[in-house]
């Protein structure tokens, strides 16, 4: 399945809850759209995030639905350097949680 890059701009500070996360993947999933990882900008306002879709008409949908922006959906091939991904991994491994 197809690889995208969604950048989304919030106008106030994100905070999710577990049960906006649920929520969201539940509507993801009738959309047949998989998050699979994400960044938070340092001002709270802005996530880049990956997700595995069939088409950027289901991540827009999915997006509109969940009353979420997606402001630039950008289908990308994977990882530039596939040696990279144990690298993310380790990163994210490392992070404290929140």
């Amino acid at each position: 399945m197809p690889l995208y890059v969604i950048e989304r701009n919030f106008a106030v500070e994100l905070d999710l809850t577990g049960e906006d996360v649920m929520l969201i993947d539940e509507i993801n999933a009738d959309e047949d759209v998989r998050w699979v990882f994400s960044f938070l900008s340092a001002d709270r306002r802005r996530t880049y995030c990956l997700y595995e879709a069939p088409s950027p008409d289901a991540i827009i949908a999915a997006a509109r639905r969940a009353n979420v922006p997606a402001d630039e959906v950008v289908e990308v091939s994977g990882a530039a350097a596939p040696e990279l991904t144990g690298r993310l991994a380790e990163w994210t491994a490392s992070q404290p949680s929140s």
